[in-house]
């Protein structure tokens, strides 16, 4: 089978695509390094020649949130409007768990717009809700550390491994169209700033935590509003499992 990846290059996009072609499948990258570029389009038309799914694991720049809203929707516009020129049949989303509840974040935002697009096109869908990955803690402190100091958000959240989303994309983009996923979770809860003292033990670096709400995530994502729904779909990879792979 004939599957595009768009956001080929990224973390997620590179585990997707060595999943697929472990499959058998003939995959497609889609970057702008690669030279196709969804915001421009260029080049999309000759890239989806033949595909029968896309998975789309693009990420936005950091940015604020109009700009981030903006980003979501030119390259969603011009991947769905290129899909359906192609005769693609299948168009796989990776999103994130907990963001029709949380207004502030900037991302989220842009997610929730590329979502809806995803809804309202023409080409058949999925939606896969996923939680933060291993990785995250540890990003989040790189984010904001200075001088070996970083504030981080207390959040409670059930990480997911990314070799793990990947394989999930892999298998729901060979088959058919299921509209909005179960939420795709890690086994365990987690606390974001033991998480980031962990990995950052494991990876042999020394950063202070100041766990504070006043930073990039706010008291709107406390609680369990980034823990998965009923019904979710359970990862096997735990932390530990993952953490040990850092060391």
């Amino acid at each position: 089978m004939r599957i595009a990846v768009a956001g080929a290059t990224g973390n997620i996009g590179s585990l997707t695509v060595a999943a697929l072609q472990r499959g058998g499948h003939d995959v497609v990258s889609i970057s702008r390094s690669l030279g196709v570029d969804l915001v421009s389009g260029e080049g999309l038309d000759d890239a989806l020649k033949g595909v029968e799914a896309v998975v789309d694991v693009t990420n936005a720049p950091a940015v604020d949130r109009d700009k981030t809203v903006a980003y979501f929707t030119t390259t969603t516009r011009n991947l769905r409007a290129a899909e359906e020129r192609a005769g693609v049949r299948h168009h796989v989303l990776l999103s994130i768990v907990g963001i029709r509840t949380i207004e502030g974040n900037a991302h989220y935002a842009g997610k929730r717009e590329q979502e809806r697009l995803v809804a309202e096109g023409p080409v058949p869908w999925t939606i896969v809700p996923a939680t933060q990955f291993h990785d995250f803690a540890a990003m989040v402190t790189s984010w904001t550390e200075q001088d070996g100091v970083a504030t981080i958000a207390p959040l409670l959240v059930q990480p997911i491994a990314p070799a793990d989303v990947a394989d999930i994309l892999a298998e729901i983009a060979v088959g058919e169209p299921q509209g909005r996923y179960a939420d795709v979770a890690g086994p365990e809860t987690q606390d974001l700033v033991d998480m980031a003292r962990r990995t950052n033990q494991a990876r042999g670096r020394q950063v202070k935590l100041v766990p504070t709400w006043s930073g990039l995530f706010g008291t709107e994502m406390a609680g369990d509003v980034l823990l998965p729904g009923e019904g979710a779909r359970l990862a096997p990879t735990t932390f530990d499992d993952w953490l040990a792979e850092q060391r």
